[in-house]
C-alpha cells in the first residue's frame, strides 16, 4: 500500500513568503548604504514605490501625477484580484509583528477589534490634509515608520553595541579568543554593519515609535494593524472590490467559533461571515476549522461594495480636520522667516513642493555618507518633523556623492549628475571674526582652506598685519568667503579645529533652490 505524503499546511506557504520578503526588506536595507561606490545597485526604495498611501498623499499634494510612485498601482491591482494578501505574505512590518507576537501575546483574547473605525479616519485625515497642504502620510505609513526607526535608532545602535564588544574581546580577551572573534566582526562588517557608526537626532523618539508599534501587541493582536494603520485601511477599501471573497461557516457549525478565535484581524463577525476589508489571508481560519467548511474562492464583483462601517460624524470630523488644520500653517512665524539653519540635501525641490513629497522614510539619512543629514524636530514646523537637514558640526556633504537623491522614492531630493551635484549650492559659509583664530588671536590657521572641496577653493586669504597675545606684530593669513565659488557643503564649519563652536557657520543663505535667497555681489544688489 503507498504511503500518503502528508499534506504541507497552506500557512506554511503564508509564512515562507513572510520570511522571503522580510528577508528581503533587510536586504535591501543594508543595501542602503555607501558600498565604495557612488550608484546604488539595487531598487533599495522600492518598498516606497509601492505603497499606494503614500502615492495617493504624494500626488494629492502635489496635484500632479509622480511617475516614480507608478509601481503602486501595481499593487492595487493586484489587491483587486488577490484581496488584501500583502499585508499577510508581503508586508515587512506585518512579518515583524507575527515575529514578536508569541513574546507579546496579549493579557486577554480579544476577538473584536477595539477601533475598527480609527484607520478609516486616519486615512481620510491624511489624504485631505496632504490635498489642502498639510502632508501627515509619513507619521502614520507602517513602512516609514519602520525605516525610519531602523535607519536612526536600531541599526546605529547594534552597530555600537557590536563594536564595543568586539574591541572589548581584541583588548581583553586572550589570543585564542580573538582568533574567533576577529574573523567574526570582519564578516560581520562586510556583510550586515554599516559602512561606518552614525548618529542622530530624534534617534530615540524614532526608536520609540517603531517599539509601540511592536509593544501594542500586548494590548491587542496585530494591534497596529487593525487599530491604526491607514495603508491597511487603503487595501481594504480596494478589498472590497475585489474577486476574492471569503465563504465562511454555515448553519452545520453549530456553536464552533474556531475559525473567528484564530483570527488575527477579527475579520470574522459572530455569524461567520468574513470582512474582505479586514481578512489579510493569512489562512489559520481554513486550518482551524474542523469540518474544512471555509474556503476562498473568486466570484464576480457585487452589484456594490459593502458599505463602509463609518459613521457619518467620524467622516466629517475626518474630513474637517484635513481641511481646517493646513488653514493654521500660514499663521506661524515660519511662514514669513525659515529657519536659517535649515539646510536641505542637495537635490531638494523648492521647501513647499519638498515637503509635500518627503515621506520622512529616512532612506536619504541612512545613505549618507558623511553622517550629515539628520530628521528636523519643530525647524520647519509640524509638517516637517523627520524631514532631512545638514547639520554640518556633526557631518558635511560629501563633494563627490550623489547618493541621497538615488535613495529618496518619491523625488523630494532629485537625483544629480555628479558635475550638477559639484556645483549645487544648498547654503553658505560665514566666518566668526570673534572666534577665528588668525582674526581674533593673530594664530596661522588655514585647516578651512585645506578641506574645501571645490576645484577653485571658495575660500580664499587676505595676508594682514596683526598683534599676537604677546603684544608682537606677526603676518597671518585672514580667510574670506568666495561666495560664487561656495556651495554649503559644510566640510569647513564640520573640520574647524576650534572647540564647541566652529569659527565657521554654514546657514540656508543663497540656497540655489530659491533664488530669492540669492547672496548680494554688490551694493546695488541692496536696491
Amino acid at each position: 500500500m503507498r504511503k500518503r505524503i502528508p499534506r504541507v499546511p497552506r500557512t506554511f506557504w503564508r509564512r515562507l513568503s513572510q520570511w522571503a520578503f522580510l528577508l528581503l526588506f533587510f536586504f535591501l536595507f543594508i543595501k542602503t548604504d555607501y558600498t565604495g561606490s557612488d550608484e546604488i545597485e539595487y531598487a533599495v526604495n522600492i518598498l516606497f514605490r509601492i505603497d499606494p498611501l503614500l502615492a495617493a498623499s504624494v500626488m494629492l499634494a502635489v496635484k500632479t501625477f509622480v511617475a516614480l510612485m507608478l509601481p503602486a498601482l501595481a499593487l492595487l491591482v493586484l489587491t483587486l484580484i488577490l484581496g488584501r494578501f500583502f499585508c499577510g505574505w508581503v508586508c515587512p512590518m506585518g512579518a515583524l509583528i507575527d515575529l514578536f507576537h508569541p513574546l507579546l501575546k496579549p493579557g486577554t483574547k480579544e476577538i473584536d477589534t477595539r477601533f475598527p473605525q480609527m484607520p478609516l479616519i486616519i486615512l481620510l485625515f491624511v489624504l485631505v490634509s496632504a490635498f489642502f497642504g498639510l502632508p501627515m502620510a509619513g507619521y502614520f505609513d507602517p513602512f516609514s515608520i519602520l525605516v525610519r526607526g531602523l535607519s536612526l535608532s536600531a541599526y546605529p545602535a547594534l552597530n555600537d553595541s557590536l563594536a564595543t564588544v568586539f574591541t572589548f574581546t581584541y583588548q581583553e580577551a586572550p589570543p585564542y579568543v580573538n582568533a574567533v572573534t576577529e574573523p567574526v566582526y570582519a564578516f560581520l562588517k562586510k556583510t550586515i554593519l554599516p559602512y561606518s557608526q552614525k548618529v542622530y537626532t530624534l534617534s530615540l523618539l524614532s526608536g520609540f515609535i517603531l517599539v509601540a508599534v511592536f509593544l501594542a501587541e500586548r494590548i491587542q493582536q496585530r494591534f497596529f494593524c487593525r487599530n491604526i494603520c491607514p495603508l491597511g485601511a487603503l487595501l481594504g477599501l480596494t478589498a472590497r472590490a475585489g474577486l476574492l471573497k471569503g465563504h465562511g461557516g454555515s448553519d452545520d457549525c453549530a456553536k464552533c467559533r474556531a475559525c473567528r478565535s484564530v483570527c488575527r484581524m477579527g475579520a470574522i463577525d459572530p455569524d461567520r461571515r468574513i470582512g474582505m476589508h479586514e481578512c489579510i489571508l493569512c489562512l489559520d481560519c481554513l486550518e482551524k476549522c474542523p469540518r474544512g467548511i471555509i474556503d476562498f474562492r473568486f466570484s464576480k464583483p457585487v452589484a456594490g461594495p459593502a458599505p463602509v462601517s463609518l459613521t457619518r460624524r467620524s467622516l466629517m470630523a475626518s474630513m474637517a480636520a484635513g481641511a481646517l488644520l493646513p488653514m493654521f500653517t500660514g499663521s506661524r512665524t515660519i511662514a514669513r522667516l525659515s529657519d536659517p539653519l535649515l539646510i536641505r540635501p542637495p537635490g531638494a525641490l523648492a521647501e513647499d513642493e519638498f515637503l509635500e513629497r518627503c515621506v520622512r522614510c529616512g532612506e536619504c539619512m541612512k545613505v549618507c555618507i558623511g553622517n550629515a543629514l539628520h530628521p528636523t524636530f519643530l525647524e520647519s514646523g509640524i509638517e516637517g518633523m523627520f524631514s532631512p537637514k545638514l547639520i554640518a558640526q556633526v557631518g558635511y556633504c560629501e563633494f563627490n556623492c550623489t547618493l541621497c537623491g538615488q535613495v529618496c522614492p518619491t523625488g523630494a531630493i532629485k537625483a544629480l549628475p555628479l558635475e550638477e551635484k559639484h556645483t549645487f549650492k544648498i547654503g553658505h559659509a560665514f566666518f566668526d571674526k570673534n572666534r577665528c583664530l588668525p582674526y581674533a588671536k593673530g594664530i596661522p590657521c588655514i585647516v578651512c582652506e585645506e578641506h574645501c572641496p571645490t576645484p577653485e577653493k571658495a575660500i580664499g586669504f587676505n595676508t594682514a598685519t596683526v598683534k599676537n597675545d604677546r603684544g608682537e606684530e606677526i603676518k597671518v593669513k585672514q580667510p574670506y568667503i568666495v561666495d560664487r565659488l561656495c556651495i554649503g557643503c559644510g566640510i569647513c564649519e564640520n573640520k574647524c579645529p576650534l572647540p564647541d563652536q566652529a569659527a565657521v557657520r554654514v546657514t540656508a543663505a543663497g540656497e540655489q533652490r530659491h533664488p530669492q535667497k540669492t547672496i548680494p555681489a554688490s551694493s546695488m544688489d541692496y536696491y
